[in-house]
């Protein structure tokens, strides 16, 4: 196991399934974690699960990314990485989204990264990270997709915007990718397409939660001081394959 003793961490959009594994994979390596969720209900009872303290917030709301950052420093005493995980996905066709469906999308997926990145530059120290979460979509588009897969495109290039400026600050900057991940009833609510992925993915099984938080456990670790700017995916091998 990777230790990240004396890390700082703040984690957004804890209340999923990866939300979990990250906080678990980060807490077994010694980091302080805090977690952010949208619901406090959600939050306490996160907070109970791990050990670890936690703030809620609405991201969606104006100047909601800045406030974030500045309470998780106050709270836990500094900051030394941030993984940027809240995010949404609905499944609509391109032709029937509305303008405001669209910049929902947008906003949650891309601007808040980008203004938790900003907020957090100006707080965190020679050696620190910043991890987007974003999805093998934002290379490979899927029906129904087109705003959640723009979306993570756009966390693709912030990656790399951000780790080209950041990097004088000593500021890492890099995104994650996973493939389909593994939850509870994935299979019983959505047969077709697990059967489909299973069927193409060379290794022949999902993306687990824990896969993707060791890929973010090793950008955090002192293994990986010398990467910035990359998107690291993790799904399986689906990307050297057609589609599915």
């Amino acid at each position: 196991m990777l230790q990240l003793n004396g890390q700082k961490v703040l984690i957004t959009g804890a209340s999923g399934g990866l939300g979990g594994s990250l906080a678990a994979r980060f807490l077994d390596a010694g980091a302080t974690v805090l977690l952010h969720t949208r619901d406090p209900h959600r939050g306490e009872a996160l907070a109970e699960q791990f050990g670890c303290q936690f703030v809620a917030q609405d991201l969606t709301a104006p100047g909601a990314g800045e406030q974030l950052v500045r309470e998780a420093h106050r709270m836990i005493g500094g900051l030394t990485g941030v993984i940027n995980n809240a995010g949404v996905q609905l499944v609509k066709a391109h032709q029937e989204l509305a303008e405001e469906e669209w910049s929902a999308v947008q906003h949650l997926n891309s601007t808040v990264p980008f203004t938790v990145t900003r907020a957090a530059a100006e707080l965190l120290g020679e050696g620190s990270w910043i991890t987007h979460i974003a999805s093998i979509e934002g290379e490979r588009p899927a029906t129904g997709h087109a705003h959640y897969a723009v979306s993570k495109a756009a966390v693709i290039m912030h990656a790399r915007a951000a780790a080209l400026e950041l990097g004088s600050r000593g500021i890492r900057v890099n995104a994650v990718s996973p493939g389909l991940i593994e939850r509870p009833n994935l299979a019983g609510d959505w047969p077709e397409g697990v059967n489909s992925w299973l069927s193409h993915a060379p290794l022949g099984r999902l993306v687990g939660g824990d896969d993707v938080a060791n890929a973010c456990l090793f950008l955090a670790s002192p293994y990986a001081t010398a990467i910035t700017g990359h998107n690291l995916v993790v799904d399986c091998g689906m990307q050297t394959t057609p589609g599915w």
